[in-house]
């Protein structure tokens, strides 16, 4: 993807609303040089020096070229005049890894079950073989695939929040994440941006936990390489990488600052990013929302979720136009039989001007844990698969 001189104003005039083509944080081209002169110690290995493919979080060092001053040199002996210390960088040490569920925990779960039972498969096999359903359902596969794959030429951010927590909102990211990485060919990212003991990396199937969104943000810079990049990443299958919100302690933070320096650090590496947001209304989401190219409002199909929901999008009506009509409402069904008129509940939502998809019933989703694309039902992954292709083709008609 092109890597533009103003693709960082571009970003931050979103987020903050101002024509400021510079960040507070020196990420502007003026001091690339000077940020590229503290990169990173020495002393610590570099991801570019490992492996071809980083594993799941390598410890990082210093790329070679970079021009870091050895350890223990001083200011008067490194090339050109000392520079004043400015703000670091850099965490005061290199996290421990932990990992993403307590071995005390790990002999609880029980084995995941299919989204459906094995008679709804039968039966769905047979209506699809006797009708001629099946060729309409490649066709409409194929139309969407081409929709997920279209190329970008900067990186789209998707943001995915809910009005209260169990709306489904990790569970919509995951599957966001899921899709792109399965048909787009460049690299995906989904970053949580909810430190509050958030379970995307358990959704997702990582295994340990390092570097934190808070620990990266003080860490990666515009300059450097992508294989630099991935290696505070935790690797997912498909390309697909993630960047976890906290080590799953208590009181874990994340302020609009970091999350804006973060945010625009990694746009240029990666073809789309999923940011599993916090609940509404705090902060970061709201400026999650606001920066992203789409919006998804993860709700449950319950009367007390479409109400709130709909209380939002209403609320969204008096913002500038492009925030409702790039947002889509993933209507969750919680049980195999809602308690509303599901359909008729999308209708009156799709009345504000925002977009509606209905994700069905999944047994594999409601039981939590890691989620498995084969497990799940059949009309959840055309679902799924219908709302990636939707969202991202609203976050392509915006910068």
């Amino acid at each position: 993807m092109p890597n533009g001189n103003n693709w960082q104003g571009d970003v931050l005039r979103d987020l903050r609303g101002t024509p400021s083509q510079q960040h507070a944080t020196g990420n502007g081209p003026a001091q690339s040089h000077a940020q590229a002169q503290r990169h990173s110690p020495a002393q610590e290995q570099s991801p570019a020096q490992q492996q071809p493919h980083p594993q799941p979080q390598p410890q990082p060092q210093e790329p070679a070229g970079t021009g870091t001053r050895p350890p223990g040199r001083s200011a008067a002996a490194s090339h050109g005049p000392a520079v004043p210390p400015t703000r670091t960088r850099r965490p005061a040490r290199s996290p421990d890894s932990r990992p993403v569920v307590d071995s005390a925990l790990t002999g609880t779960a029980r084995r995941p079950q299919p989204g459906e039972s094995a008679a709804a498969r039968i039966s769905r096999a047979v209506r699809r073989i006797v009708s001629s359903s099946a060729a309409r359902e490649v066709a409409e596969l194929t139309r969407t695939a081409e929709q997920i794959q279209q190329p970008v030429t900067t990186g789209r951010q998707i943001a995915v929040t809910s009005i209260r927590g169990g709306a489904g909102k990790t569970t919509v990211a995951a599957l966001l994440g899921t899709a792109y990485a399965h048909y787009r060919h460049d690299p995906v990212l989904l970053v949580e941006a909810d430190p509050a003991l958030g379970s995307l990396p358990l959704r997702l199937g990582a295994e340990s936990l390092r570097w934190t969104t808070a620990d990266v943000a003080d860490i990666v810079e515009p300059q450097m390489s992508l294989l630099d990049v991935t290696g505070y990443l935790v690797q997912l299958p498909d390309n697909a990488w993630l960047l976890p919100g906290s080590q799953g302690r208590i009181g874990a933070m994340l302020d609009t600052a970091a999350y804006e320096r973060v945010m625009v650090a990694l746009r240029r590496y990666f073809g789309v990013t999923v940011v599993d947001c916090e609940t509404l209304p705090a902060e970061v989401a709201r400026v999650a929302l606001s920066a992203a190219q789409a919006r998804v409002l993860a709700a449950p199909a319950t009367l007390d979720g479409i109400t709130s929901t709909y209380a939002v999008l209403q609320w969204m009506q008096g913002l500038p136009r492009h925030m409702i009509a790039g947002t889509v409402v993933a209507l969750t069904s919680t049980t195999s039989r809602p308690g509303i008129d599901v359909e008729a509940a999308a209708e009156r939502l799709r009345s504000t001007g925002a977009a509606v998809h209905v994700l069905p019933h999944d047994r594999h989703l409601a039981a939590g844990g890691e989620l498995r694309t084969e497990l799940l039902a059949r009309p959840t992954r055309l679902a799924a698969t219908r709302l990636a292709a939707e969202v991202f083709q609203l976050s392509q008609k915006r910068r």
